[in-house]
C-alpha cells in the first residue's frame, strides 16, 4: 500500500511540476505581450513627434497622406494586438488554477501518507507498550 501513495505522490508531484512551468510560461507570454504592446506604442508616440517636427518645417498633401497612413497601420496593428490581451490573461488564469488542483492533490498524497504513517507509528508503541507490560508482568511474576 506504501508503494502506491509513493507512486500516486510521484506522479502528483511530477504534474504539479509540469503545471508550475506552465504557468510560468503563460505568464512570460503575457508578460511579452505587455513589452510588445509597449513597444508598439512607444514607436507610434515616437512616429507622431516626427511627423508634427516634419509637419512645422512644411509636408506636401502627398507626404502627409503617406505619413499618415502609415500611422492609420500602426493603429490598427495596436487595436489587433490588444484584441489578443484576453488569450493571454484566460491562458494564465487557467494554468495557475491548474497549478492549484494539482499542489492540492501532491498535498492530500503526502497527508495521507503522513498519516498512515502516524498510524502506523502509534500500532508500534502500542504493540511496544504490550512487550513491556508483558515483560514486566512476567517479571513481577518470577519474584
Amino acid at each position: 500500500m506504501d508503494n502506491v501513495f509513493e507512486f500516486l505522490l510521484q506522479q502528483a508531484t511530477e504534474k504539479e511540476n509540469q503545471a508550475v512551468l506552465s504557468f510560468n510560461n503563460a505568464r512570460s507570454e503575457l508578460e511579452g505581450y505587455y513589452e510588445q504592446i509597449r513597444q508598439i506604442e512607444k514607436y507610434r508616440l515616437d512616429y507622431c513627434n516626427q511627423l508634427l517636427e516634419r509637419g512645422k518645417k512644411g509636408l506636401t498633401a502627398s507626404q502627409y497622406s503617406h505619413l499618415n497612413k502609415f500611422l492609420v497601420q500602426l493603429d490598427e496593428t495596436l487595436t489587433k494586438q490588444k484584441s489578443t490581451e484576453d488569450h493571454f490573461v484566460t491562458q494564465l488564469s487557467n494554468c495557475e488554477h491548474y497549478w492549484q488542483e494539482t499542489r492540492k492533490k501532491r498535498r492530500s498524497y503526502e497527508w495521507m501518507m503522513e498519516k498512515r504513517e502516524k498510524e502506523k507509528q502509534v500500532l508500534l508503541d502500542k504493540q511496544e507498550q504490550k512487550m513491556m507490560d508483558e515483560f514486566s508482568t512476567l517479571q513481577y511474576s518470577r519474584r
